[in-house]
């Protein structure tokens, strides 16, 4: 790619450009060569990956610094006007192989203008849990930033929440876009008009091409629908995946629709719309059945910073389109799941509320149904064979296998896959990923944490390649 990559022709305004740290050690610990494939970086020696992805020398003809990029947001409902990139920056923009433009960011590469008090570092732990969060959820078929590089750098950190002190580490992610609600959201409060231009037609340009150029007014809605399109389809795959993000604030969600910034996750147990991934999260305001209208609440504060540049009931009308995009998405999404030809939309979603009311009161293992049925009815040998198979006799299932059974498999062949042979399906719960960092912080092994890797790559080849 040219020198000057399209977000640093935004200008100073945006971004400021920083230092990255300077580590006492650099030991690779998890290097994405299917993603780095994408971008053209797969051939790197891992002693040239190093000196990028750690030591952060400039990629050739790419940005000559990085940039730390300026939001405000919503915390937890709360306007916070003193965020921004505090423990990371923008490093290099990329074309993919589809032509996309992607951004490589980090998370743990220093201080920036907006540390504040904390020091722009990232626990090793932190990092593990990234990579798999967003190994698992691609292998879900959930759009995600890329988890693409995790080095540990040799510090020892101070934190509250971890035993410390903790071992260190520094992440490179690729991800289609860190622009966050929040980067509109600070131009709206300096009321910054013409800047939000340039914003608004910069994502419409480089991420939402599609979308014919107008005048500000005109497009601010139609780049508000399309963002609450694919928001609404980015938060109904978590739905269908039983991921629970945990915080959901306005400056972890970008205009491409694609999950990242991630914290204390969850993977669902058993079905649990109260369930909360944040331990901070105390009123449940990001709980499991929440996310929908939490996503729709951001959609709103975006909208909220387009009125400087067009009508507040046009704007409205524009995330109107929100509530169709996610009945649509989940629908697609728990079909994909459970491996069904879709119907008739209104047919297809009173399934799905039957069933979810069913895994609510059988607590029936959530990854465990979907792994079972897959295919519908083609699999009623394989459930019966399930550890869970005690659930498919009640009276209750019984009528819910009545709708099941009418559905027809969409890909059957992948049930032929050698991870359709196991008894239970490969999962990502808080106990599995505790017992393997347990053995990284005890005794540096990696191999549980590989062999997660492994497990979520068998997941992924079944259903998506």
């Amino acid at each position: 790619m040219k020198h000057h990559p399209p977000f640093a022709e935004l200008g100073s305004a945006f971004a400021d450009a920083v230092e990255p740290a300077q580590f006492p050690e650099k030991k690779l610990r998890f290097r994405n060569q299917r993603a780095a494939k994408t971008v053209k970086l797969d051939d790197l020696s891992d002693v040239s990956w190093v000196k990028y992805f750690a030591d952060f020398v400039p990629l050739p003809e790419n940005l000559s610094e990085p940039l730390a990029i300026r939001y405000h947001g919503h915390q937890f409902g709360q306007y916070n006007p003193e965020l921004g990139d505090g423990r990371g920056f923008l490093f290099a923009q990329l074309r993919d192989d589809q032509g996309r433009l992607l951004d490589l960011g980090t998370k743990g590469s220093g201080q920036t203008p907006y540390s504040r008090f904390g020091d722009g570092r990232l626990t090793l732990k932190g990092g593990v849990r990234e990579v798999l969060a967003t190994e698992m959820l691609e292998a879900s078929g959930v759009y995600t930033s890329k988890s693409f590089s995790l080095i540990e750098t040799g510090e020892q950190l101070h934190r509250n929440d971890e035993p410390s002190p903790a071992r260190s580490s520094v992440l490179v992610r690729l991800s289609h876009s860190h622009i966050r609600f929040g980067a509109f959201q600070r131009l709206a409060f300096f009321e910054d008009r013409e800047n939000l231009i340039r914003l608004i037609e910069h994502v419409r340009t480089y991420y939402h091409s599609d979308i014919a150029p107008d005048d500000p007014d005109r497009l601010a809605p139609k780049l508000l629908e399309r963002i609450a399109t694919v928001t609404a389809r980015m938060v109904s795959s978590w739905m269908a995946a039983g991921f629970v993000h945990g915080v959901m604030n306005t400056d972890n969600m970008n205009v491409t629709g694609e999950t990242f910034d991630f914290g204390p996750y969850r993977f669902l147990p058993t079905s649990d719309p109260n369930f909360t991934a944040a331990y901070f999260d105390q009123g449940g305001r990001y709980a499991f059945g929440r996310q929908p209208g939490a996503a729709l609440w951001n959609l709103k504060q975006l909208a909220g910073t387009f009125t400087l540049v067009s009508d507040a009931d046009v704007l409205t009308e524009a995330l109107k389109a929100y509530e169709s995009a996610y009945q649509a998405g989940l629908r697609d999404a728990c079909f994909f799941q459970l491996g069904i030809k879709p119907t008739a939309l209104e047919t297809d979603l009173t399934f799905l509320q039957d069933l979810f009311n069913w895994m609510t009161e059988s607590q029936i293992p959530w990854a465990q149904f979907f792994f079972d049925w897959f295919g519908g009815a083609i699999s009623e040998e394989r459930a019966e064979k399930s550890p869970a198979k005690r659930h498919y006799t009640t009276p209750e299932f019984l009528k819910l296998w009545t709708s099941l059974s009418q559905y027809q498999a969409s890909a059957p062949e992948r049930l032929e896959h050698g991870y359709f042979q196991r008894s239970t399906p490969e999962t990502l719960l808080i106990d599995e990923i505790e017992h393997l960092w347990a053995s990284i912080a005890d005794e540096d092994d990696w191999s549980l944490f590989q062999a997660k890797l492994d497990g979520i790559s068998a997941k992924r080849k079944a259903l998506l390649e």
